[in-house]
């Protein structure tokens, strides 16, 4: 199994930055990757980004250049800072681990970004 604790959430005006952090821990050596999808009570979970272990990126295109997401293999950490806030940005922020046999969830981490 694998645990996953996010922190870094708040409020933010728009225009401004915050970055997420989500420390794994538990069966490790079994991640191939993680990453953040958000999700909101108006829609359907949504990828944000996500790095594999040899720190292949991908993104959603409407974060694209605004959004920078990075691993620390020693903390068994990932990192998502978010810059360019947007009010459609408000969300929870769920980090995901992708194991050999399982896909792991944080709580998530609540994110508002005021006009």
């Amino acid at each position: 199994q694998v645990q996953l604790v996010e922190s870094g959430g708040g409020l933010v005006q728009a225009g401004g930055s915050l970055r997420l952090s989500c420390a794994a821990s538990g069966d490790i050596a079994s991640i191939t990757g993680m990453g953040w999808y958000r999700q909101d009570p108006e829609m359907e979970r949504e990828l944000v980004a996500f790095i594999s272990r040899y720190g292949d990126t991908t993104y959603a295109d409407s974060e694209k250049g605004r959004f920078t997401i990075s691993m620390d293999s020693a903390k068994n950490a990932v990192y998502l800072l978010m810059n360019s806030l947007k009010p459609e940005d408000t969300a929870v922020y769920v980090c995901v681990a992708s194991g050999l046999s399982a896909t792991h969830w944080g709580q998530g981490t609540q994110v508002t970004v005021s006009s």
